[in-house]
């Protein structure tokens, strides 16, 4: 049993936290993702959740997986407010993922700065995230598929901006990304199943 067939133009990537429809059409991004990646079930899904809780406008990623922990208990989480993943230490996680997952399908999430009219968007891509770009830090690119939250402005002074983002806007957005992650790691989760089950009945 397989997963729905999704058609790239019916996945939207781009979606703003205030839409009523965000979550749903946020779930069906990531499902069509997680299924394009890993279309026969071998692969370990790890969330890599980047950011820091020094800084308000860059603890979306420590936020989510927090609360992925809460609502994904066996999943393979990294980067959470008790044990961030931040700049200083994204080359550690990152080979403790590489030696105890083989071939991992990586999802990436963190914050990022962008225009005044991007703030509250959560996009949901194919390809690696580039984390430290607002602060121009060159750091490890990373992710099979990457989610960014805007959280704010970006172009100038970005410590201060990181500093003094609304931390209403950045909750509100951490909860709605968990929770499209959770449903559509569930649903895949349960196709790997049925379809573990078929293949061995047909043998």
């Amino acid at each position: 049993m397989e997963l729905p067939k999704l058609s790239r133009q019916n996945c939207k990537d781009s979606f703003h936290c205030d839409d009523p429809l965000c979550f749903s059409k946020m779930e069906r991004s990531i499902s069509f993702l997680l299924q394009d990646l890993n279309q026969d079930y071998s692969r370990e899904i790890v969330y890599l959740c980047i950011g820091t809780d020094r800084a308000t406008g860059d603890c979306l990623g420590p936020l989510v997986g927090t609360r992925l922990q809460s609502l994904l208990r066996s999943a393979h989480i990294y980067g959470t407010l008790e044990k961030p993943v931040h700049a200083t230490n994204l080359d550690h996680f990152l080979n403790i993922i590489n030696a105890e997952h083989h071939n991992p399908l990586l999802v990436a999430i963190d914050a990022c700065l962008g225009n005044a009219d991007r703030i509250g968007y959560i996009n949901v891509k194919k390809g690696s995230l580039k984390p430290g770009t607002a602060l121009r830090k060159v750091l490890p690119e990373v992710g099979d598929f990457h989610i960014s939250g805007v959280v704010n402005i970006g172009g100038f002074l970005e410590h201060m901006v990181l500093q003094n983002t609304r931390l209403y806007t950045v909750y509100k957005m951490a909860d709605i990304i968990a929770k499209g992650l959770c449903l559509a790691h569930s649903g895949f989760k349960r196709h790997s199943l049925a379809a573990c089950q078929a293949s061995t009945l047909n043998q």
